[in-house]
Formats: structure tokens, C-alpha cells, sequence
């Protein structure tokens, strides 16, 4: 049975994510312009092979199906012919997200109570309805719904916790940087997964450890549960097998990794991430300044976040810091490609470099754009 999907992800991100679900074999179509989503089709193995195997999405949802409605009765009617049954099991809870835009419905609250009260009609109870708490492990089945000039669209998350939540960053230093934006930017850096890669101002390590799962082929959602586990008609035999044959694509082998960071708890905190990520092995940690890296000789990629001077206090001058990585750049790492992630355009300037934009995507509530270069 083929059905339409949504893949979201962070804003600005959506040709990456494209790309990513080209290389599955997905034929996903034209990313809406600032949408933050992806549209794609195919069956259940598709559903849950997108689950496990995409790296800058932050979730996967079905269509479960798209009305006109101009009044509340109707909106109520229409969505109760749902097929609800496929995706909520009895007593699992229930939380509801509304947006209205350019809609005669456009009051929230009152959309999302006809479509629980559509649900009820549909299933012959209402469902419990529990607020969103991923700290606190509270995880229930989430229903979208947008209803966008009268048009009603309604799809379910088939995620469950955001997919960007590996299972790996227990331990976080200052700022963390979210794990799908990692990855993106190190996709977005042109690196061939085959020459070293070089982060020194790893923090808690997100991104040489998205870096070494992207070059050794580990399944980003490999080591973590998915809400579409809990729906009626889950396919146990269909997810093992391809588990297993993720886990069989996995390599062993893979390119220099080098991480630094002249925190100490930060280090510490990104060993402990690459051990519950598998990758321990593949990265090279170490706690030194900037101007004490010692990258290998030869070509390869420094892909880094630099503070951005907004969260963390006490950061000094970022010009200062942006100067003093032209210069240890141009004299350690010449011919290497270098690609910054920065909230502040103008701090590009500071290095003395010819940075070009590669990317720009939303950091939790901060935009930042992805600067690369060759040194």
C-alpha cells in the first residue's frame, strides 16, 4: 500500500534532507520553500527505513488524509471518517498539535477539541490526551493537524521522540549543538568521508560522532524506539530485518577523526558520547586551545561550531577568536576545506578567509549559516 509521507526538518535544511532521501531510493518531492518538510511516498518499509536510516530530519509522519472544512460540524464529521484505528492502539495517550492559517477556523484550542471529540466518534471513547515531556520520558502518540485556507490536512507522527535524540548525548557541555544540524553540516561541507576531519571546538563531540556514523555507515536510529512500534499493524519481522541489514552495512573501518577543546569537562563529556554512540574508537580526543591543534599532514576538512557570544557568557570578543582561526588555518591547514558554523555573517570577515554561504538552518532559536572555504 503506498501512502504520502512527510519528513520535517529544521528550516533551510530541506535540500540535504532531499538529497538524503534520494540516496535511500526514495523519490522524494520538491521541498517547500521555508515548509520545513519533505514529501515522499512508499510503503511501511519505506516509513520505517527513513526512521532508521535519516540523519537531518527531525521526525516522519503519514498523511492519514486532507478535507475542505468551512465550519466546526463539518471539520468534526469529516475527520471521524479517518482511519484512526491504524495508529491509535487502545489507552495509548494522545497529544494534539493545531496550526490555522487563512482559515474560518482559526482558533486552535477549538480545532483540536473537534478532532479529539472526531477521534471518540471514530473509536467509540475518547482518547487521553498528555502533553509532550521528552525530558521526562512522556512520549504519547502525536497527531498534526493544519488546517491552511479551509484545507484540512491531518498526518501522525510515526517518531515518537524527535529523531535528532540518537539515544548517544546523555552528557552535554555549553550550548549543545542539536545532532541532525551536525550532521547537515557536515554533509553541507562537501566532506568525502575518506580524508581527516578536524573539530576544534568539539563541545560535547556532536560533530565528529555524526562524522564518524556518517563515514562507517551506523544507522543514526539503530539503538532507539519508534512510535510506530506501538501501532496495531507493526511489522516486528519487517523492522528486524531491516535492522539487521543496517547493522550488516555498518563498516569497521573509517577516516582519521580528530576532536578537541580546550574544556576539559567538555572532552570528557564527548568521550562519554562517542562510547554510547559505538564510536569511541573512531575519534581522537583531546583537550588543547585552538592555536595547539595538530591536524595530519595532507588534505582534509575542519567542520566546527565556534561559540556564538549569545548563550555562553564571558566569551570575550568572537572577532578576536574568528582572526585567531584564520590564522591558525592558513598557517597549520592549508589546502584543507574548512566549513564554520556562525550566527554572525560579519564574523566570517574576521578571519581573513573567502568564506561562501553553504547553509543556513535554525539552532533552537538562534539562525546560523554554514561558512566554507578553501584555506
Amino acid at each position: 500500500m503506498t501512502e504520502t509521507f512527510s519528513a520535517a526538518c529544521s528550516p533551510g535544511l530541506e535540500p540535504i534532507l532531499q538529497r538524503e532521501l534520494r540516496g535511500l531510493g526514495l523519490a522524494a518531492r520538491e521541498p517547500r520553500l521555508n515548509g520545513g518538510e519533505v514529501e515522499f511516498q512508499g510503503s511501511v518499509r519505506e516509513l520505517y527505513r527513513a526512521n532508521l536510516l535519516l540523519r537531518t530530519a527531525d521526525r516522519v509522519a503519514v498523511k492519514l488524509g486532507a478535507f475542505y472544512a468551512n465550519t466546526f460540524p463539518e471539520l468534526r464529521k469529516k475527520a471521524s471518517r479517518l482511519s484512526w484505528e491504524r495508529y491509535l492502539a487502545p489507552g495509548r495517550p494522545v497529544a494534539l498539535r493545531a496550526e490555522c492559517r487563512r482559515s474560518r477556523l482559526y482558533h486552535k484550542g477549538a480545532v483540536a477539541e473537534r478532532l479529539l471529540a472526531a477521534i471518540a466518534d471514530n473509536l467509540g471513547k475518547p482518547p487521553r490526551v498528555e502533553e509532550q515531556d521528552e525530558d521526562a520520558g512522556r512520549v504519547p502518540q502525536l497527531v498534526l493537524v493544519r488546517l491552511e485556507a479551509n484545507l484540512c490536512t491531518v498526518t501522525i507522527d510515526s517518531s515518537g521522540a524527535p529523531l535528532h535524540r540518537r539515544g548517544y548525548r546523555l552528557a552535554g557541555a555549553k550550548a549543545p549543538l542539536r545532532e541532525t544540524l551536525a550532521c547537515a553540516a557536515v554533509m553541507a561541507s562537501g566532506w568525502d568521508g575518506a580524508s581527516p576531519l578536524l573539530d576544534p571546538f568539539c563541545g560535547s563531540g556532536t560533530i565528529p560522532i555524526e562524522a564518524a556514523l556518517l563515514a562507517r555507515r551506523i544507522a543514526p536510529g539503530a539503538a532507539r524506539r519508534f512510535a510506530f512500534m506501538d501501532w496495531a499493524g507493526f511489522d516486528a519481522p519487517l523492522w528486524d530485518a531491516l535492522l539487521a541489514d543496517a547493522r550488516a552495512q555498518a563498516g569497521s573501518a573509517g577516516p582519521r577523526i580528530i576532536a578537541s577543546d580546550r574544556d576539559a569537562g567538555a572532552v570528557r563529556a564527548a568521550r562519554a558520547n562517542a562510547g554510547r554512540a559505538g564510536v569511541a574508537g573512531c575519534i581522537e580526543f583531546s583537550c588543547r586551545a585552538l592555536s595547539a591543534i595538530e591536524p595530519p599532514s595532507g588534505p582534509g576538512w575542519l567542520v566546527c561550531n565556534p561559540p556564538y557570544g549569545v548563550r555562553l557568557k564571558g566569551s570575550g570578543d568572537l572577532r578576536n577568536l574568528y582572526a585567531q582561526l584564520g590564522n591558525v588555518l592558513s598557517a597549520k591547514c592549508p589546502g584543507w576545506r574548512a566549513a564554520v558554523l556562525c550566527s554572525d555573517t560579519r564574523l566570517f570577515g574576521s578571519a581573513g578567509l573567502s568564506f561562501e554561504l553553504a547553509m543556513s538552518a535554525m539552532n533552537g532559536p538562534l539562525k546560523v549559516r554554514l561558512g566554507t572555504c578553501l584555506v
